[in-house]
């Protein structure tokens, strides 16, 4: 007894060991039956061919004949459709699984990142008729273009507060970034207010009341604070009952000319002052002016006047040059990175032969050539009280720096002196 396969050999199913047995099967004719083999198989294991299905030929000897019996073993004893089946979902159920995982991640990423904007239970409690300031906490700075969400919730707080802003007599909204659309928002609201008395974008009115009533402090520095016009208003009028701090620092914010007439009203009645430093403030030469009339009449002493990078021209010389010649406390002068040219340099020359207390001088950085710089060095012939000298970043050439070297062989008392980038 043999078999044979119809199958190609690459598509080979393995059959497991099959215990065969003889059972009886009656012929067509009446000469009975005969006993033929009966295979009784304990399963199979079907790799995936193309072949969908198998047929087994069983040939038998000459005693049987030339009949076969043809095995046909179908698909439906293991449908080899179950293959793909199985490949998608292991790939599909990952991937659905990550897909939730990432949206379950995101929703968490959001609550933590973007959390809805709380109202101040302070604000709620109190009537416009107790006198409330009002302003905005920290963090409620309605910044847009992260995300659409985001820009309908800074829509519906800014609409909420212009309603709550028509009622307020004094409104605070110091040192807060809105941008264009927060301002609109908050401009319409202050046009419908009947009764507001105050308006403060500025960060320094806390500092202000503060100073108003501490007597302890000597130096305040607020460098770089986005300073502006009202709160060096705030500042001045602190400074009309502050007798106790000597130095200010205000560099580097956004006084303007408006800010330097603010604080020269408020620095007139002040006896404490010694040193303001008004570096970065663009206050221009309008600005010099009124600041330069407020000290003027300072009951106190200024030692030391830092005016560099404020857009001064020769026109401000001329002021500078004016309060020179009349201070008799005024030790340092900065006028660093400012316009004054050789017309602001003759000016503050001549101021230099009639003072005799500053000892320290910055000019560098103000379009100085040779025949600014050689009036300079002419009043240093007159003038042993200045031993700092500062010329840098002034293009005054090999013909400024022989004026200049020819008066210091013999004259003036300088013992530092820059020249850096003078070509």
């Amino acid at each position: 007894m043999g078999f044979t396969s119809t199958l190609p050999l690459y598509s080979h199913t393995k059959i497991r060991p099959s215990k065969q047995s003889l059972r009886f099967e009656p012929l067509a004719s009446d000469s009975g039956g005969r006993l033929v083999p009966y295979t009784t198989s304990f399963g199979t294991w079907r790799c995936y061919s193309r072949s969908k299905r198998l047929t087994v030929k069983a040939a038998y000897g000459a005693e049987g004949g030339a009949r076969r019996r043809i095995y046909r073993q179908s698909q439906a004893e293991q449908p080899t459709s179950s293959a793909p089946v199985k490949q998608v979902a292991s790939f599909v159920v990952p991937a659905g699984v990550f897909v939730a995982a990432t949206f379950v991640l995101w929703k968490v990423v959001e609550k933590l990142l973007m959390p809805k904007p709380s109202r101040s239970s302070s604000v709620e409690n109190k009537s416009p008729s107790q006198g409330l300031k009002w302003s905005f906490a920290p963090g409620t700075n309605l910044l847009s273009g992260f995300a659409a969400k985001i820009d309908r919730q800074s829509k519906q707080t800014l609409n909420e507060f212009a309603k709550e802003l028509r009622a307020f007599s004094s409104v605070d909204m110091s040192g807060r970034n809105f941008g264009d659309e927060g301002l609109f928002f908050l401009a319409e609201s202050l046009g419908y207010n009947k009764i507001v008395e105050e308006v403060s974008f500025a960060g320094a009115k806390a500092i202000a009341e503060l100073l108003k009533k501490n007597s302890t402090l000597r130096v305040l520095e607020l460098n770089n604070n986005m300073i502006d016009y009202s709160g060096f208003t705030s500042l001045a009028g602190a400074f009309l009952e502050n007798n106790t701090v000597r130095n200010l620092h205000l560099n580097g914010n956004y006084g303007g000319a408006l800010g330097a007439n603010a604080l020269a009203k408020g620095l007139e009645g002040n006896k404490s002052l010694r040193e303001l430093h008004l570096h970065g403030n663009s206050i221009g030469d309008e600005g010099v002016r009124s600041l330069l009339l407020g000290l003027s009449s300072h009951k106190g002493k200024i030692t030391l006047l830092d005016l560099g990078n404020n857009s001064i021209t020769a026109k401000g010389a001329f002021h500078v040059a004016e309060y020179i010649k009349k201070s008799k406390s005024l030790l340092w002068v900065n006028l660093y990175m400012n316009d004054i040219g050789d017309e602001g340099a003759d000016k503050i020359a001549d101021a230099l032969k009639q003072n005799r207390a500053i000892t320290t001088i910055d000019l560098g950085g103000n379009n100085i050539h040779a025949k600014g710089v050689s009036v300079i060095a002419e009043a240093l012939k007159d003038n042993t009280i200045i031993t700092n000298l500062e010329l840098g970043y002034n293009p005054i050439g090999p013909d400024g720096a022989k004026a200049l070297s020819e008066v210091l062989k013999f004259h003036g008392n300088v013992k530092t002196l820059k020249l850096g980038w003078c070509q």
